[in-house]
């Protein structure tokens, strides 16, 4: 079948083909992302749904048992399968479009698929629009292959699938194509635009047809906001991005140590969030018999948005998502940000809107419109998708009225996020996993290309290990994927270090063996670093400056894909 499908495509020309791969693909992202959200809500219903009409006795001991299973589950998934499916998936999906042609391995998406859904619903307070987006990229990517499609060409595939995704999970699809080509593709002049915008569409038609037309959470009665909405808008745009803020830099700082934590498994890390969403989230449902600590919360955000939360019990909800999101995704927990930031910016904004309207009189209007600049400016802060932001909003509400207003909340915490953390969440995530996005966007002619210096291709971050001692092997092992590091010993470049070596002298408990490392300088061309990348067998070259010390580093896929970006441009790839 795949055989007879492939021919059938290959006999037809480039656009119909582009056209019909695109179909299959935004409806085959959208049924996987729609499967993937009744999942986790099944999941949900059946656990906790069940656990809330008991005593609380018995419904912290259920809870207890069901968030440790889910995060025991999920951890032992993601360390035996595949590590790559741990936390949102939109981080992994940029990685697999810009530095793999968008190429996604198919576990990655039936480990991001089972361990999120166990994980969302078993109660972890984590979302499932991020898992979303990487599954329907991934499955995008996979059809990609069943429709003919080389490994090296599946980035309109992953972009495509990834709108679809996001759209079905969140019934907005021009906020899921705004998010793509903020987030994702970093250019709204992308070629990919067209794809992108038709399999955002078919995605939300395949969640209309199976769940119907009801965006993720409801807002009521959404109407103009007055002049005091307006005056409250930069506070709570604020507050709320500041509560970004600490989401961002609380779960950096937790995931740094939690790749020190030697002492526990690494399967078992996630139990660890596991365990502190559970005492958090049966504080919060004794006191108020709230759920909203486990899982994505969405019941409680549409109570409070419906006017049926005090402002107390709103921040209370606030301070206890916070500090159990940050602990879920920190220890590696598998499941998505953008669920929690919503509720959190929405939490904060209900709470100051009640708290407002203890000394400003302000109408259901005001209040509901103060609560979603709060969801706005958090995510903002926390993504910087402006656009993104403003759209989820508008699409749920279809109130215009409400854009001045998150736009002003836009402005004001993007502008706030920035002087705390230069880069978003999920390339902050990249860079301390040892990851650095390049994005080549070379000449259009193969002659002014290989002129250009190798520095205009280069990683001038590179990871390099200064000895060979075995924690040293065993850090660089943990805490990056890479398959070969540079070593510098004495200061002077000493070779190449492969990790299957590293690893077997660990194991064999002796020193490694190291290749020969080509060496160039920044200034040298790029045709000149194609002669010295085949005399490399470690299809390596490290860029040194006068003194002989390193300050780069340049692969055969670094090569590659700038070469692959080149053909493309020139429109003949």
């Amino acid at each position: 079948m795949s055989g007879g499908l492939r021919r059938f495509m290959g006999g037809m020309t480039e656009k119909p083909r582009e056209l019909l791969a695109t179909c299959v693909y935004g409806l085959g992202a959208g049924a996987a992302a729609t499967a993937f959200q009744l999942a986790v809500h099944l999941i949900f219903r059946q656990t906790y749904g069940r656990a809330a009409e008991l005593d609380f006795g018995q419904f912290a001991l259920w809870s207890l048992v069901t968030v440790l299973a889910a995060s025991l589950i999920s951890g032992w998934l993601l360390s035996r399968f595949c590590k790559e499916a741990a936390g949102s998936g939109i981080p992994q999906l940029k990685m697999a479009f810009w530095k793999d042609f968008g190429y996604v391995p198919w576990r990655t998406v039936w480990v991001k698929f089972v361990a999120g859904a166990v994980s969302v619903g078993g109660g972890c307070s984590l979302g499932r629009e991020g898992p979303s987006v990487q599954i329907a990229g991934g499955l995008s990517s996979q059809l990609g292959g069943f429709l003919g499609e080389a490994k090296q060409n599946r980035q309109q595939a992953a972009a495509a699938g990834a709108a679809a995704g996001l759209a079905a999970a969140f019934n907005t699809p021009l906020a899921a194509i705004t998010f793509v080509l903020e987030e994702i593709i970093a250019d709204l002049n992308s070629r990919f635009l067209g794809a992108v915008l038709l399999a955002s569409v078919l995605g939300a038609f395949v969640v209309h047809g199976i769940i119907g037309p009801q965006p993720a959470f409801i807002l009521k009665g959404a109407t103009a906001p007055h002049w005091q909405a307006y005056l409250l808008t930069p506070v709570v745009a604020a507050v709320g991005a500041l509560v970004g803020v600490l989401f961002h830099g609380g779960t950096l700082w937790l995931r740094e140590r939690e790749r020190r934590m030697n002492w526990l498994p690494d399967w078992a890390h996630p139990a660890l969030g596991g365990l502190l969403t559970w005492v958090l989230g049966c504080a919060v449902f004794y006191e108020t018999g709230r759920l909203g600590v486990f899982g994505l919360g969405y019941d409680d955000l549409s109570a409070a948005l419906d006017h049926q939360l005090m402002w107390r019990t709103a921040l209370l909800l606030l301070g206890a998502k916070l500090v159990a999101t940050v602990a879920c995704y920190g220890f590696g927990g598998s499941g998505g940000i953008f669920s929690p930031t919503l509720f959190l910016g929405g939490m904060a904004g209900v709470a100051m809107a009640g708290l407002a309207g203890t000394v400003i009189p302000l109408t259901p209007g005001d209040q509901l419109a103060l609560a979603v600049v709060g969801m706005s400016a958090c995510l903002n802060a926390v993504v910087r998708a402006p656009m993104t932001g403003i759209l989820i909003v508008f699409e749920m509400t279809h109130e215009f009225s409400l854009v001045p207003a998150l736009m002003i909340g836009a402005l004001i915490s993007s502008s706030l996020a920035r002087r705390f953390f230069p880069h978003n969440f999920y390339d902050d995530l990249l860079h301390q996993d040892g990851h650095r996005l390049d994005r080549v966007i070379p000449p259009r002619d193969l002659r002014s290309w290989e002129q250009l210096p190798v520095s205009a291709i280069a990683n001038f971050q590179p990871v390099v290990l200064r000895d060979l001692s075995p924690e040293t092997l065993r850090q660089a092992l943990k805490d990056h994927p890479y398959e070969r590091w540079p070593v510098v010993l004495d200061g002077k470049p000493a070779g190449v270090l492969r990790r299957q070596e590293a690893e077997e002298a660990l194991a064999e408990n002796r020193p490694p063996k190291l290749e020969e490392l080509i060496t160039c300088r920044a200034n040298q061309t790029i045709r000149e670093l194609e002669t010295s990348l085949i005399l490399s067998s470690a299809n390596m070259v490290a860029l040194t400056d006068a003194d002989g010390r390193i300050i780069g580093l340049v692969t055969l896929h670094d090569l590659l894909r700038a070469q692959v970006a080149l053909s493309e441009r020139r429109g003949i790839a």
